[in-house]
């Protein structure tokens, strides 16, 4: 069965409500669904749904029912409809994306893999090249939607949302495909409590903890003696702000990492190194500003002076596009809550 075969069933079988004003039922096919790609090992989604809701699921052959009050009914035949339409995608689910899932459908939206989809029909992007990489949220999809089409991208969000990895994946994917002829990594190297001079090493090893995300993010792309080929050939740089000045930067893909630590003189220096035919993306999370004086973030007064240049683009990711672990996103808002109420905030490591 056909893929729309599936989802036409999924939605032309699951409209028997019943009479009762205060209860609503409702029956969700699974006729040639994965029931195993759906429920999880042991049932574990089935029962992570049912804990979310105060609705009766119940799990029989090929169908789902639902009786419960008329809307949350609704929110979970929506839910169920989202999780089919990414199993017949061939994507499994996680706890984490049913979490995101159920948060958002709650909230008055669509199921957010339909989001996605929609969008990345809009866009004609679906993943970034050959790497597999693909959205795990709508403000992932969105910040891939927005590197393909504007050549100047500034994206604000907190720890875990993919600021960087995606940023590096989309770099690495322009770089196969022959659009640009080099990746450049910048990172300010803020000082925290030591001085660069008193570090051992060279140069090379004083700035190399500052890019260590960096590495990260390529190892997980490239393999090791690529990477290492692509550096000694200057096709693939990584390098501390201050190295970008007085440079000028053509047929290059660049990425501003950690870009809350740059100054505003900083972030004006990087975003005019950008020559002929190169695109740049900055990431950076303004709760995590780790200069002396906080208004001196280039991150932090970006908006209000570009934010009407036509090619350049601001995403803001949130805590619902987090993709780390499940107390990632707690821990964000936590904090977020104990900085409304007058607190001082701390620091989460991005």
């Amino acid at each position: 069965m056909s893929k729309n075969t599936k989802e036409q069933s999924a939605q032309s079988d699951d409209t028997r409500s019943s009479a009762s004003d205060s209860e609503s039922t409702v029956t969700v096919s699974l006729v040639g669904v994965d029931v195993a790609l759906l429920f999880g090992n042991h049932d574990v989604f089935l029962r992570q749904i049912e804990d979310a809701f105060d609705s009766r699921i119940t799990a029989r052959g090929e169908s789902i029912n639902i009786a419960g009050r008329p809307e949350e009914v609704g929110q979970i035949r929506e839910l169920f409809l989202d999780l089919i339409s990414r199993v017949n995608d061939g994507e499994s689910s996680t706890e984490q994306y049913i979490r995101y899932a159920i948060d958002i459908i709650k909230g008055g939206g669509e199921g957010p893999a339909k989001q996605m989809r929609q969008s990345s029909s809009d866009s004609g992007t679906r993943s970034l090249g050959d790497n597999g990489v693909k959205p795990r949220t709508i403000g992932q999809r969105m910040y891939m939607d927005a590197i393909s089409q504007s050549d100047v991208v500034i994206a604000i969000g907190p720890a875990g949302t993919g600021k960087t990895f995606l940023a590096v994946a989309a770099a690495v994917s322009y770089l196969k495909s022959g659009a640009v002829k080099r990746i450049i990594f910048v990172r300010p190297a803020v000082e925290a409590g030591e001085s660069l001079g008193f570090l051992p090493g060279d140069i090379r090893d004083k700035i190399d903890p500052y890019l260590r995300p960096i590495y990260d993010a390529l190892n997980d792309l490239l393999p090791s003696d690529r990477i290492k080929k692509m550096m000694e050939s200057n096709i693939v740089e990584i390098a501390p702000l201050a190295f970008m000045r007085g440079r000028t930067l053509n047929n290059a893909f660049v990425v501003l990492d950690e870009a809350q630590n740059a100054t505003t003189a900083q972030m004006k220096m990087f975003l005019t190194r950008l020559g002929e035919n190169s695109k740049a993306v900055v990431t950076g999370d303004v709760t995590q500003i780790d200069l002396s004086n906080k208004k001196d973030s280039g991150l932090m007064s970006a908006e209000r002076v570009l934010g009407n240049i036509e090619g350049l683009k601001f995403i803001r990711l949130s805590e619902k596009d987090v993709v780390r672990h499940r107390l990632v996103q707690q821990i964000i808002m936590a904090y977020d809550r104990d900085s409304e109420s007058g607190s001082d905030k701390s620091s989460l490591s991005d």
